[in-house]
């Protein structure tokens, strides 16, 4: 199983609102220097989530997605990583 510390949670957004925002939960045995936002800008809108699997992601959020997951008490905005580490492990996506 892929350990916590084996992946890094990447936030980047694409316009000004906080719902813009986007947290990558990021495997970094497969891609250690994580996201490369300008490969995935020029990627294919077609093959978006093919290119997001080939840098390593394992989980996206949008913004909106993550406040709704703290307001359920799924996970905590103290240690987002941790925390979205341990739902992804929960959730079967990581085993």
């Amino acid at each position: 199983m892929l350990q916590q510390d084996d992946t890094k949670l990447e936030i980047f957004g694409f316009g000004d609102d906080a719902d813009d925002n986007f947290y990558c939960l990021v495997n970094t045995r497969k891609s250690p220097e994580g996201i490369d936002l300008e490969k995935l800008s020029s990627a294919d809108p077609r093959k978006f989530d093919e290119a997001l699997n080939e840098m390593g992601c394992i989980l996206l959020l949008r913004g909106d997605e993550l406040e709704e997951l703290i307001s359920r008490g799924a996970i905590t905005d103290s240690d987002l990583h941790s925390s979205i580490y341990e739902l992804a492990v929960k959730e079967g996506i990581i085993e």
